[in-house]
């Protein structure tokens, strides 16, 4: 079965070079050529790289600007994809996720209490994993009230199987006076490593530039994509200047802006800033912010994972580039 979507893949490419397609396979033409990596176990990444493939090119890393510890650029979200139950089609995949992150060399998987059972998800599949990496874990605190978050920070050392997370964040801001003093202490005991706060709603950014201001943070969760450049005008140059890591989520307009381009061709430029598909442009956009420091697009698919790791690899264009090229990724 991997021999036979390799060679599928290889005879798509070479197709397209002799027909002058742009930039090789577009993201739909990956995943009609992958359709067969969805249903391969978790072995299959390691099966294809022991076969002999060369091995694709390290993910580059940017500091934590408070420890200055190098964090790898493209992590994954749990948000939706990681919800599903262990009995379904959807969980069967999720390790073969994990593997596609890790042989790329990305490390932060984040997660939530309010996404369902996805912090349970992570859990078993890392407990599961036969050579697991060691991974960057991120989750969140949602409740008012101190011992209301107490509660439901241990639930999520409990459900990620694990004695310390990576980083806690109070999310939404939800009672984030409270919160942030119990991380405080947390972090002080080693519990965690890092704390930070996110939003994702432009309503709350005023609200989040206070508390950006007023406390000292390690990292701001926010979104940001092509389609939504809000945070670009006050809330990235804060955090830059405040020596807080930027992680965005929703790099892909909330999946709307990539299911817009998806039957559209990939342009010429992009093969400039070696992007071979749609997300990986969007991705790359991303990254060209000097205060972002991880991006974490969410997926239940391999496929999609090992094509979204492909954009922390490669150039990444500064400023004047999407000044030239963003209209065309809108329209």
């Amino acid at each position: 079965m991997i021999r036979f979507v390799k060679s599928e893949i290889s005879s798509q490419v070479h197709r397209s070079a002799e027909t002058g397609s742009p930039n090789g396979l577009t993201r739909a033409q990956w995943l009609r050529a992958a359709a067969g990596l969805a249903a391969l176990p978790f072995a299959g990444f390691t099966e294809r790289a022991q076969a002999g493939d060369p091995p694709a090119p390290r993910m580059k890393t940017r500091p934590i600007p408070s420890s200055k510890e190098a964090l790898p650029v493209i992590g994954c979200g749990t948000w939706v994809g990681f919800g599903h139950a262990p009995d379904s089609a959807e969980y069967k995949r999720l390790p073969g996720v994990l593997d596609a992150l890790f042989d790329a060399g990305g490390t932060l998987l984040d997660s939530s209490p309010m996404y369902g059972r996805a912090e349970e998800t992570t859990g078993e599949l890392l407990a599961a994993a036969k050579a697991p990496a060691k991974p960057f874990l991120a989750t969140k605190v949602w409740t008012r009230g101190r011992e209301a978050g107490i509660a439901q920070m241990e639930q999520s050392f409990a459900h990620l199987r694990t004695h310390r997370i990576d980083l806690m964040q109070v999310h939404n801001l939800v009672d984030w006076r409270t919160q942030l003093a119990t991380l405080r202490d947390w972090k002080s005991q080693g519990r965690i490593r890092y704390l930070g706060i996110t939003h994702y709603t432009a309503s709350a950014f005023g609200d989040v530039e206070a508390v950006l201001r007023a406390e000292t943070l390690d990292f701001l969760q926010i979104n940001y994509s092509i389609d939504d450049r809000e945070v670009e005008k006050r809330l990235l140059p804060l955090a830059a200047e405040r020596g807080v890591a930027v992680i965005v989520n929703q790099p892909f307009g909330g999946g709307g802006l990539l299911r817009g381009l998806r039957d559209k061709p990939l342009p010429g430029w992009a093969s400039e800033i070696g992007a071979t598909s749609w997300a990986q442009v969007l991705l790359k956009f991303t990254l060209s912010h000097p205060a972002v420091t991880c991006v974490i697009p969410g997926t239940s698919r391999p496929e999609h994972m090992v094509d979204n790791a492909k954009a922390g690899s490669g150039p990444v264009p500064d400023a004047g580039f999407w000044r030239r090229h963003a209209a065309s990724v809108r329209g």
